[in-house]
């Protein structure tokens, strides 16, 4: 493995571990009131794009770190949503 994959896949690993709390967090306490729709459906489309990009340029570590937080990112607007309706 080359060291620009080593640092893509070491950078994608760092970002991606970033959404976990928020994940656990949400999950743990079901109080999302704070968290914003627009915010995660931004972001989720930005990932997108970025998955997007990686795919055309066959980058691994872009593909697997945006393919993870676009994961999270729906996972957190589920979990507001269900959580939001039971309140």
């Amino acid at each position: 493995m080359d060291p620009t994959m080593i640092l893509g896949l070491t950078a994608g690993v760092i970002t991606s571990v970033s959404f976990a709390p928020q994940v656990v967090k949400a999950y743990r306490t079901k109080k999302l009131e704070d968290v914003s729709y627009f915010m995660y459906i931004l972001l989720s489309v930005g990932l997108i794009l970025w998955l997007l990009y990686g795919y055309y340029l066959e980058e691994i570590p872009i593909i697997l770190a945006n393919g993870f937080g676009i994961a999270c990112c729906i996972l957190t607007l589920l979990m507001k949503k269900m959580y939001s309706q039971k309140h």
